[in-house]
């Protein structure tokens, strides 16, 4: 089940990106020095390639402003909310590591009743990270406009998969 999770997150993830490459080589265009542009796809595309290759916890925020590309103006709205987010998914994330501790406790005498808690826990936490990102989203639309909070909507739930790729691949699967 693990190798099965894992390759359908690398596969809808390399399928975006390959998406992207063939969206942002038509985006290219030539300069009249025979140069090439570089489109925003590309660079949004080496930014999550780069975050692939660190850790993502320290690259997010990095990232997160790279592919936003906002103004002036827009980054004087954004980084304040984003920074309230930032707070509030750190809680959720203690969450996780409790559950983690829990997992890694009990792994060797896992029982029925701890595997449900374990289950329902990651579940709630699931909720919790649901429903923080709407709030965040509205916040940022109100804000910033739909535009803007749904591209923070969509770079935070793939940073958010990257980070749960990278924490559950080095989880063993429960077994009896």
């Amino acid at each position: 089940m693990k190798t099965f999770i894992f390759f359908a997150t690398c596969a809808t993830f390399c399928g975006g990106l390959l998406a992207q490459t063939a969206a942002s080589t038509a985006a290219r265009s030539d300069s009249p020095n025979g140069e090439h542009r570089v489109s925003n796809e590309d660079m949004n595309i080496r930014a999550y390639i780069q975050l692939l290759r660190s850790d993502v916890k320290k690259s997010a925020a990095q990232v997160m402003g790279e592919v936003m590309q906002l103004d002036t103006d827009q980054s004087q709205k954004f980084w304040p909310i984003y920074k309230e987010y930032e707070t509030e998914r750190a809680k959720i994330g203690d969450q996780i590591v409790g559950a983690l501790k829990t997992y890694s406790e009990t792994y060797d005498r896992m029982t029925d009743s701890t595997a449900d808690n374990l289950a329902n826990q990651v579940l709630g936490i699931e909720n919790q990270r649901t429903v923080l990102k709407k709030k965040y989203y509205e916040r940022m639309k109100k804000s910033l406009g739909a535009i803007t909070a749904a591209r923070f909507l969509q770079v935070e739930n793939q940073l958010e998969r990257l980070m749960d790729l990278q924490l559950s691949a080095q989880l063993p699967v429960i077994s009896q």
